[in-house]
């Protein structure tokens, strides 16, 4: 691990995965274009990308271009994380990226590949996090929503404009909620890749057509603290209750973090038990943690009998 992220050695190539800046006569991986990955990137000797994750960056900003798909025996894995997240194996390691193993609507879990060695990371990697089925999320949501509506209350459905947000599309497309600007800007380009996702109009078209003054109605939005000003606008003028999605929501600390009125789990990471899942579909010879509970999850491997230690800026190892 280096200032500039992780830097693995195979053959004599130097690799960078996801690195916050692309080095010059070596290969760098970009796994998805979440913000806390996504730096400006311009095929600096080998740029290993997806081309959903380069328009995902042309849509955020960023600049990620002169990438390739295939390169040699670099193989790119979907992660199941969000549109175009992809782990990347080469020879006897694979790096995850953030993965998820879990169906959620139409992103399909991770199948990982057998490896020697891992390099995982573990957002949510303590017993704790333990999320409950999609299907028995759905059912809860939508019990919620139906009491609010009889109340003629709107609701506003939160979750990260990137990812959450158009899973949240998907599975409550039946309410035909409007979308927030930034979560229509997002989902037109899904839907750009194939993505079956409903066309709404943005909320600012819908306020400006006096279409929030018919209620109830559904809403996605970012995840926005009841603290935000769109947020405390649409509370105001709209009586709006909000409903935020986060895979912290399992925490008990989550709600009153955010200020939501309900706060529902749900993640595009794996939880606790598909993180072990998918350790054991993968059965490394060595594991590194990265991203999360580091240090936690690296002891809980090392009792239930793997080789494991959280990879730190600095540490260098003969399997990487």
């Amino acid at each position: 691990m280096t200032s500039n992220g992780i830097l693995v050695t195979r053959n004599g190539a130097k690799i960078n995965l996801d690195p916050k800046r692309g080095v010059q006569n070596e290969i760098n991986f970009v796994s998805h274009a979440h913000l806390d990955h996504l730096h400006n990137q311009r095929g600096q000797s080998v740029l290993i990308a997806s081309k959903q994750t380069s328009e995902i960056a042309k849509l955020r900003g960023y600049v990620i271009e002169n990438y390739v798909e295939n390169y040699e025996n670099f193989t790119m894995i979907d992660a199941g994380h969000i549109l175009g997240a992809k782990g990347l194996l080469v020879d006897d390691l694979f790096y995850t990226g953030d993965i998820s193993i879990r169906d959620r609507g139409f992103m399909k879990g991770a199948k990982v590949p057998k490896c020697k060695t891992l390099i995982t990371e573990c957002t949510f990697g303590m017993p704790e996090y333990v999320f409950p089925s999609i299907p028995d999320t759905v059912k809860r949501v939508n019990e919620i929503i139906s009491e609010l509506y009889g109340r003629g209350k709107p609701v506003i459905l939160l979750g990260y404009e990137l990812g959450k947000a158009q899973i949240l599309s998907y599975l409550f497309s039946h309410w035909q909620p409007y979308y927030h600007d930034s979560v229509k800007k997002v989902n037109d380009l899904y839907r750009s890749f194939g993505i079956p996702l409903n066309e709404s109009i943005g909320h600012t078209e819908a306020e400006s057509m006096g279409l929030l003054e018919k209620k109830p109605w559904l809403m996605i939005a970012p995840n926005l603290s009841g603290r935000n000003v769109f947020i405390k606008h649409m509370k105001s003028k709209y009586d709006a209750i909000t409903i935020g999605f986060s895979g912290w929501a399992q925490s008990s600390r989550f709600s009153f973090a955010r200020g939501h009125d309900y706060s529902i789990p749900l993640s595009d990471h794996c939880d606790y038990d598909e993180l072990i899942n998918m350790i054991e579909q993968c059965n490394p010879e060595k594991i590194y943690t990265v991203h999360g509970f580091v240090d936690e999850f690296a002891s809980d491997l090392v009792k239930r009998g793997y080789d494991a230690q959280p990879l730190r800026e600095g540490s260098i190892d003969a399997y990487l």
